[in-house]
């Protein structure tokens, strides 16, 4: 896990999840996706930073789906002392009634040029915690809200002082990513109370990301609760720099007032946050994913062979255009064999490699929408008669305490046993990074189809893309920014299921037409959007447009360096 370079890192990254590696359960979904995917791009650039997030000894949940579609749950345990290396340091913080003692493990990023970044993982699993305590970074989302404000607290300031612990005292920038770690704020108020504005000091070091564009996706705590957890001095505090208001703490705009610059993750969802946050200035820097972790090894070795380059600099994938028809059908041809093969082996179903194939694998929440493609059946019936044979592929979590999720799972299944033969679909549980890289590289075409405002940006179509597969998707999130009609891809309107199964028949016509012709437009999905919507632009915006200006240092300069 070593690399070779290691630099002073001057900018912290706080995630309540981060997508380390395919053996950690330390993620659910894409915050945690995004958040692995920027370090793994900071690492490649060389970037002076670290990460700081939660060990989740339970994990997230494993998934098991009956034959009905319904969902449960168990953990999913690991031991990041048997992975990791302890950093011997520790710090405590004081939750409820009881000092909590904090300790770290330490993961390391290693960039393509040797480069590293370290993440820290914080756990109270310690033998001198009271058992209560020793379960608080357990299960990631997993609680009450007690729990999850407890979490929070040892996130951002057991995260802020353990930097310290550590020796990382040259930290200029912290950027929360997601308003869980916010709390870091009165960590960093110990700090400025010799200033004469401790609030503006705190506002001159906070970078904010907010990825929610729903308000109840915003946490919430009583007073009542946050006196429980943090005590009244903290709470006090909070108070007294108006960052607890009308009896409630709004993690959300504590990140907002503690921080000098704001963006959400795409140029729509900017939109979307700057209305429900009209005080402050909030910018936009489009989500991006990390194209050497999510490429598939036949995709690699094409791009290996006529873009020498991607790995160290993901823009050149725009040269992709440049791709032989004929070696990409043949690639692309690989990556859908061995999805094939993973969807015999995990479900026993026999999908064959030559048929137009969608897929739709993502968190199951509502708003995104998983059965409604199966809205007018009979249309769905007709669309495939005129085209040929369909088959679908889906996966997914639903959140436990997600009951409307979960009923999105049970009608994909209820969808499956009403088509009988007509179409056929494949849900596989337990989805997971090494399943979704096989899912977005192996499919024909990738289907999204959330309620416009509520995607705020939305990963897993990039991740496609990088591969070669266009999207048909409801124009929200990134691909209000990524569609190009008919040669990136298709789109449709909220609601229109007319204009969804028509995008179906034209993206099925031009497969069935001849795989050459259909690679084309895999062509533009890797050139256009596998180009621009990958990490590595996005670090280098946020190095540019959010890190940078925190001052005038030498690394500082770096950082301007690498956003060249």
């Amino acid at each position: 896990m070593s690399g070779s370079l290691l630099p002073t890192p001057r900018v912290a990254y706080f995630s309540m999840e981060i997508a380390l590696d395919e053996r950690f359960p330390t993620y659910s979904g894409g915050l945690g996706v995004l958040a692995g995917d920027m370090l793994r791009s900071c690492a490649d650039l060389g970037m002076p930073i670290a990460g700081v997030t939660l060990a989740y000894r339970a994990g997230y949940f494993h998934q098991t789906l009956d034959d009905h579609g319904n969902q449960s749950e168990a953990p999913e345990p690991w031991s990041p002392e048997r992975e990791f290396p302890a950093t011997h340091a520790s710090v405590i913080v004081r939750i409820g009634e009881r000092d909590v003692r904090v300790v770290a493990w330490r993961y390391d990023v290693t960039g393509v040029r040797g480069h590293v970044v370290p993440v820290y993982l914080l756990d109270t699993d310690v033998e001198e915690n009271h058992p209560d305590d020793r379960g608080l970074t357990a299960h990631l989302y997993g609680g009450d809200q007690r729990y999850r404000l407890a979490q929070e607290a040892i996130l951002g300031i057991g995260g802020a002082r353990m930097l310290t612990a550590l020796g990382h005292t040259g930290i200029e920038t912290y950027h929360l990513n997601e308003g869980h770690s916010a709390l870091l704020v009165l960590a960093l108020l110990d700090r400025a109370t010799a200033t004469s504005d401790p609030l503006e000091s705190v506002r001159a070091r906070c970078v904010f990301t907010t990825h929610t564009p729903v308000a109840a996706g915003h946490d919430r705590f009583s007073e009542d609760l946050v006196v429980s957890v943090l005590g009244e001095h903290e709470t006090e505090r909070l108070r007294y720099f108006g960052l607890l208001q009308d009896g409630e703490l709004n993690m959300t705009r504590l990140a907002l007032r503690a921080s000098r610059y704001a963006n959400a993750v795409s140029l729509r969802h900017g939109e979307v946050s700057r209305a429900m946050f009209p005080d402050f200035p909030i910018s936009a820097i489009t989500n991006g994913v990390h194209a050497p972790t999510w490429v598939v090894p036949a995709m690699a070795e094409l791009f290996d062979r006529y873009m020498p380059q991607w790995r160290t600099d993901s823009a050149q994938l725009r040269h992709a255009m440049g791709i032989p028809a004929d070696d990409l059908v043949t690639a692309r041809q690989i990556a859908k064999r061995d999805l094939c093969a993973q969807i015999r082996q995990r479900t026993g179903a026999d999908f064959a490699p030559d048929v137009f194939t969608i897929g739709f694998a993502r968190r199951a929440a509502t708003y995104k929408r998983a059965s409604l493609l199966f809205a007018d059946m009979e249309a769905l019936r007709a669309t495939v008669a005129a085209t040929g044979k369909l088959q679908i592929v889906y996966g997914g979590k639903a959140h436990p305490h997600d009951e409307y999720g979960k009923t999105e799972i049970r009608r994909v299944y209820e969808a499956k046993a009403a088509l009988g033969g007509d179409v056929d679909i494949v849900y596989i549980a337990n989805y997971e990074m090494a399943l979704a890289k096989r899912i977005v590289a192996g499919v024909d075409l990738w289907l999204n189809t959330p309620v416009p405002p509520l995607e705020a940006s939305g990963t897993s179509g990039m991740k496609a893309a990088l591969n070669g597969v266009p999207s048909l998707s409801t124009l929200d999130g990134w691909w209000v920014e990524g569609c190009i009609e008919d040669r990136t891809g298709w789109s449709f309107g909220a609601d229109d299921t007319g204009a969804l199964y028509a995008a179906i028949a034209r993206a099925a016509n031009r497969y069935a037409t001849s795989q050459e012709t259909y690679a084309q437009i895999a062509r533009y999905a890797i050139a256009v959007n596998g180009s621009f919507f990958n990490s590595q632009r996005m670090a280098r915006q946020y190095a540019r447009e959010a890190y940078a200006p925190g001052g005038m240092h030498a690394e500082g300069r770096a950082l301007r360096d690498i956003a060249v």
